[in-house]
């Protein structure tokens, strides 16, 4: 876990919201993602990889169970994608309906260990238990009661909360939230936590080049559900521990644009997927040949050097 005292807050309106809604819900994405669906119960909730046949990555979601639907929430520009994705798997005796909430709700996540003061502020119930955990609430502010939807995980490795309403309300929240001196992050320094912290996002990390196990989430993935789509690819990769790369975050000398190899005594041995600079120095997000090395290793890159660093939010199974 990163510690952030905080409070602060970032609108992830912009963040894809799909409801999942039929009697047949938490068996169709039981069978249509990595993390097992059919034990969950409302109010609890997983994180899981949306995966082609041969188990490239497509996105990362999170997924919140109610009693009558599931609410995803996807990365930026993925909904309309992933709704489309789904729809080809479901058949005509299938009961599940897809919808793309993402214009018509608001989503500001509150981050850092005092994230929980300006909710109880406003009279919201505090989820226990594990990330994705949720419960439903009446948010009250000066200017009327705002139903939200509190869910604890903020995406990151960082402790907080994510509050789900409606579209109509989103400013007003955002305007307490102001007025009670919480800082607001910028794109910027949640790009910037997101590469420190190792969050794979589509175009990036996720591509058709890449797969769960190497991109650092094991703990997305259910090994023992059976049948899904990519699962045979994913437990042969685990099976016979065939990750032949991984995910790493690189202390960099200086700025590299993503994509510039990584090299060891002159052989190319993997790839840069995202480059941030902030106070702190040049951070990275790329892909490490499982045999170059881990942890520790300094490679090159184009000019300069690239220290590979731990990721607070990588799991990597049997290669921990």
């Amino acid at each position: 876990m990163v510690e952030v005292a905080g409070p602060i807050f970032i609108n992830r309106s912009h963040w894809g919201r799909i409801r999942v809604a039929g009697a047949d819900r938490l068996r169709f994405l039981h069978n249509q993602t990595t993390n097992a669906f059919q034990q969950l119960a409302p109010g609890q909730g997983c994180e899981t990889v949306f995966v082609t046949s041969t188990a490239r990555t497509v996105d990362l979601g999170s997924a919140y169970i109610d009693h009558e639907s599931v609410l995803l929430m996807v990365s930026p520009g993925m909904a309309a994608e992933l709704i489309a994705w789904m729809d080809r798997y479901i058949f005509f005796a299938d009961k599940v309906t897809l919808s793309d909430e993402t214009d018509t709700t608001f989503a500001i996540t509150l981050l850092g260990t005092e994230a929980d003061r300006p909710l109880t502020q406003l009279q919201l119930p505090l989820p226990d238990g594990a990330v994705c955990s949720h419960l439903q609430g009446t948010a009250a502010t000066p200017l009327g009661d705002i139903p939200i939807q509190v869910i604890r995980g903020t995406g990151l490795a960082t402790p907080g909360f994510t509050l789900i309403g409606p579209k109509a309300q989103e400013k007003v929240l955002q305007q307490w939230l102001t007025q009670q001196g919480i800082a607001a992050l910028t794109p910027q320094q949640w790009e910037s936590m997101r590469v420190r912290q190792g969050r794979p996002m589509p175009g990036a990390e996720l591509t058709k080049d890449d797969n769960p196990l190497e991109a650092g989430l094991w703990h997305t993935i259910s090994f023992e559900k059976g049948c899904y789509i990519g699962q045979e690819t994913i437990a042969r990769l685990n099976t016979y521990q065939g990750v032949k790369k991984q995910l790493w975050g690189f202390k960099l000398g200086q700025p590299v644009p993503p994509d510039t190899q990584l090299k060891l005594e002159g052989a190319v041995v993997g790839k840069i997927t995202s480059v941030i600079s902030d106070d702190t120095g040049v951070w990275a997000l790329g892909y490490l040949r499982t045999k170059a090395g881990g942890e520790g290793t300094v490679l090159t890159v184009e000019n300069t050097t690239a220290q590979a660093v731990s990721l607070p939010l990588a799991t990597r199974g049997y290669l921990s």
